[in-house]
C-alpha cells in the first residue's frame, strides 16, 4: 500500500469521528501532499532541526522580505525569544529591568507574559472598536520616559495604521515587536505585516491560516540579533553562529562541539514540522484568497436574508490593509448583550463553533491579579466592549458550497431566536 492510499484510509476513519460542529473554528488543513512531505522526513531518519528547517527559513525570508528568519517550536516561543533578546547582555542596546513595554489590552497570554518573564513592565493600551487593533490616541497618551518598546498584536488578520505607528516609534525611539501570529500574509500598503518592526513573530499552530502542527517563526533585522536568537533558541550554544569559529579560537580549552556562550532554551522545531509548514506556506496566497471568498459569501448571504435584523456588526478591513482573515469577526448588537451567553451556546449547539476575540480584555483575566499591575480593566472602554460583545467563528480553507452557506445562515438565525 503506497503513502497516498494510507493517508486516504486514515482520512476516511477520521471523518467518521469528525467534530459535531458543521462549522468548527478550524478544519484540518493538512493535505496529502503536506503530510507526505513530513513522512519523507521521517523516512530519512533525520528528524530534528536540519536542512528542511533552513530551507523554510530562507524561503520565508524571501517571500515576506524579512532580513533574518528563524523557525521555532511555536509563536509563543518566538515572542519570548524577542524579549529575551532585548534584555540579553550580548545586545549593545538592551532593555533594563522595569523598562516599560506598551501592549494592547486585547492580546493573547504569550504576547504579555514574555514581558513580565523578562523583568520588564507591561503598560496596557486600549484598542480601536472599529478594527480591534491598538488605539493610536491612547497609544500616544501611554508613552512615557520609561517607554522602551511596543508589542503590536495584529488582530485576526487585520492591522492598525502602520504608517502612523512607525512615525510614533521613530519619534520616541521605541523598539517595535510585531506579533503577527494571527496575521501571516496580511499587508499594509503592499508591505507584509511582520516586516515593519525590529522583531516580528508568526505562528503555525493547528488553528492558524497555515500550519506545521506546532511551530512558529521569529524575524529580526540585523546579524547581532540573529546570533543572539540562534543561541537562545538552542541552549545558548555557539553552534551555527556567524562568529562561531572566532568563539572557538577564543575558548580553546572547551570542546568546540559543546561551546556555550549564552543563556538559552530549547525552542528548536523539527524538520518534520518544517516540511509540513513549508508545503503549506507555498500555498499561502491561495489560502488567503479562499478564506476571503468564504468570508464575503457568508456576510453577503446573511445581510441579504429577510431574517437579517442587524444582529451583529462585521469587522471591516482597516484602510490600506489587505487582510489575511483568521476568522469571521463580529460584535453582537448592544441590544442583545444580556442574551449573549444564550446565543453563543445555541450557536455552538447547532453547529457553529465560536470563541471570544483572542482572550478578550486581558486585564480581566484572573492571572493578572497575581502580578499587581496598577491598571484597571474599567479604564479600557473599547477593550471592554469587545470583551463583552465580540466573537468570531471559523473560516474554512476550502471554498464553501452554496449548500454550506445556506446551512450556516440557517444555524446563525436559528441561534438568535431568543
Amino acid at each position: 500500500m503506497n503513502l497516498v492510499s494510507i493517508l486516504n484510509k486514515s482520512i476516511k476513519k477520521k471523518e467518521k469521528k469528525r467534530t459535531r460542529h458543521a462549522f468548527p473554528l478550524k478544519d484540518s488543513t493538512f493535505r496529502n501532499k503536506d503530510l507526505i512531505e513530513g513522512i519523507k522526513v521521517i523516512l530519512t531518519k533525520d528528524l530534528t532541526m536540519f536542512k528542511i528547517t533552513k530551507k523554510f527559513e530562507k524561503i520565508f525570508s524571501k517571500k515576506l522580505k524579512t532580513q533574518y528568519s528563524l523557525m521555532v517550536n511555536s509563536g509563543s516561543s518566538a515572542n519570548l525569544l524577542a524579549f529575551q533578546c532585548l534584555i540579553n547582555p550580548y545586545r549593545k542596546k538592551r532593555l533594563q529591568k522595569d523598562d516599560e513595554v506598551l501592549i494592547p489590552a486585547i492580546c493573547w497570554s504569550t504576547s504579555l507574559w514574555p514581558i513580565i518573564q523578562s523583568g520588564l513592565k507591561p503598560v496596557f493600551v486600549d484598542v480601536d472598536k472599529e478594527n480591534f487593533n491598538i488605539n493610536l490616541k491612547d497609544l500616544k497618551k501611554k508613552i512615557s520616559k520609561k517607554t522602551k518598546a511596543l508589542i503590536l498584536v495584529h488582530v485576526l488578520g487585520n492591522s492598525a495604521n502602520m504608517e502612523t505607528i512607525m512615525k510614533i516609534v521613530k519619534k520616541n525611539k521605541i523598539i517595535l515587536i510585531e506579533d503577527a501570529c494571527e496575521s501571516i500574509g496580511a499587508k499594509y500598503k503592499n508591505k507584509f505585516l511582520g516586516t515593519y518592526g525590529d522583531f516580528s513573530t508568526f505562528s503555525f499552530y493547528f488553528s492558524h491560516q497555515i500550519s506545521s502542527v506546532e511551530g512558529g517563526m521569529i524575524c529580526c533585522k540585523n546579524k547581532e540579533d540573529e546570533n543572539i536568537l540562534k543561541s537562545l533558541r538552542s541552549h545558548g550554544w555557539a553552534k551555527d553562529l556567524s562568529n562561531q569559529k572566532k568563539l572557538e579560537k577564543k575558548f580553546k580549552s572547551i570542546n568546540k562541539k559543546f561551546l556555550f556562550v549564552n543563556s538559552g532554551f530549547n525552542f528548536r522545531p523539527t524538520d518534520i514540522q518544517a516540511a509540513i509548514g513549508l508545503s503549506q506556506f507555498k500555498s499561502l496566497e491561495s489560502i488567503i484568497k479562499i478564506r476571503k471568498i468564504n468570508r464575503e459569501k457568508i456576510i453577503k448571504k446573511l445581510i441579504s436574508d429577510k431574517r437579517w435584523n442587524n444582529q451583529v456588526i462585521f469587522v471591516k478591513r482597516s484602510y490600506n490593509v489587505k487582510p489575511s482573515w483568521f476568522g469571521l469577526t463580529m460584535l453582537l448588537n448592544k441590544k442583545l448583550k444580556k442574551y449573549k451567553e444564550k446565543i453563543l451556546e445555541r450557536m455552538d449547539k447547532f453547529g457553529i463553533e465560536n470563541r471570544p476575540i483572542i482572550s478578550g480584555n486581558f486585564l480581566r483575566q484572573p492571572a493578572l491579579r497575581k502580578y499587581r499591575l496598577k491598571q484597571k480593566s474599567r479604564d479600557f472602554p473599547n477593550a471592554n466592549l469587545i470583551h463583552e460583545l465580540g466573537l468570531f467563528v471559523g473560516i474554512k480553507n476550502k471554498i464553501l458550497t452554496q449548500s454550506e452557506i445556506n446551512k450556516f445562515s440557517n444555524i446563525f438565525f436559528k441561534s438568535f431566536r431568543i
